[in-house]
C-alpha cells in the first residue's frame, strides 16, 4: 500500500433504482438532520438520518459533487456508506425545472393555505435549492 493510500477509504452512495457512487476518496462531506458532517478514514461509526443537500467527495486533488435527498447514512471504521431517495450528479439536473420547482414551493408557501403541508412544502423548497446550489459547483 502506497503511503498516500493509507487515508483513502470504501464510499458507496446506493439509490433504490442503481448504485449512484462507489469508489475511495480521503473524505466525504453530507448533511444529516443534525448538521453537516465531514468523514475521513477511521471516524466513528456512526448511523444518521440524511437531509437534503450536497454531498462533497474528496479523492485525492479533486471533488465530486452530488445532490442527495433524504435517506440514512453508515459510517464504519473504513466505509461510508450512504443510501439515498434521490442522488444526482450536476450533469443530470434540470435547471430550469429546478428553478420552476423552487417558485411552486415559495408560492404554496407565502400563500399560507390551511390545508398545505408546510414540512412537505419546505422539503420540496429545500431539494430545489440544493439541486440548483450543485450545479454552481
Amino acid at each position: 500500500m502506497a503511503e498516500s493510500d493509507k487515508n483513502v477509504f470504501e464510499i458507496e452512495i446506493i439509490t433504490p433504482d442503481r448504485v449512484f457512487y462507489q469508489g475511495e476518496a480521503s473524505m466525504i462531506e453530507f448533511n444529516t438532520v443534525e448538521g453537516e458532517i465531514g468523514v475521513y478514514k477511521n471516524h466513528i461509526p456512526l448511523a444518521t438520518v440524511l437531509a437534503p443537500g450536497i454531498v462533497t467527495i474528496t479523492e485525492g486533488d479533486s471533488k465530486k459533487y452530488a445532490a442527495v435527498h433524504s435517506g440514512i447514512g453508515q459510517i464504519l471504521g473504513d466505509k461510508v456508506t450512504l443510501l439515498a431517495e434521490i442522488a444526482e450528479w450536476p450533469g443530470e439536473i434540470d435547471e430550469s425545472r429546478a428553478k420552476s420547482a423552487e417558485e411552486r414551493a415559495r408560492e404554496r408557501l407565502e400563500r399560507k393555505d390551511s390545508n398545505l403541508d408546510v414540512m412537505r412544502a419546505e422539503l420540496a423548497l429545500r431539494k430545489a435549492l440544493v439541486r440548483q446550489e450543485v450545479l454552481k459547483k
